[in-house]
């Protein structure tokens, strides 16, 4: 399994404070899933043989922490380095304890470029 911490700005604090700091929070990947996790608010286990593309993502994007709408969802600790996965057929994750459905997911990692890597071997 190859683990990739997501990445934390300066909202660092903020998130520890309300329970999604880096301690409960990260990417796994494994031989049949991508796992995602930011402490309490998003889970998702998503098939590997789901995930369509990642790369990464250039511009800003809207807050930090975990957003979503019409199954494409935001979950960072950073504004940088920023990879978008696509899913199809869509996964199911608990965001904020609801299910949603993910045909996208942006993620700030460390290291991005490894991840894209690692997903796409």
């Amino acid at each position: 399994m190859a683990s990739f911490p997501i990445l934390f700005g300066k909202w660092r604090p903020l998130l520890v404070a309300v329970g999604m700091g880096p301690g409960l929070s990260g990417v796994d990947l494994d031989d049949g899933e991508l796992h995602i996790r930011l402490g309490w608010a998003f889970r998702a286990r998503i098939p590997r043989s789901s995930i369509t593309g990642a790369k990464p993502v250039t511009g800003r994007v809207g807050g930090v922490g975990v957003h979503g709408w019409r199954g494409r969802w935001l979950v960072n600790g950073s504004f940088e380095r920023i990879v978008e996965v696509d899913i199809d057929p869509p996964a199911r994750a608990l965001a904020t304890g609801f299910p949603v459905k993910l045909s996208s997911v942006l993620l700030s990692l460390e290291d991005p470029e490894g991840f894209v890597a690692a997903l796409t071997r």
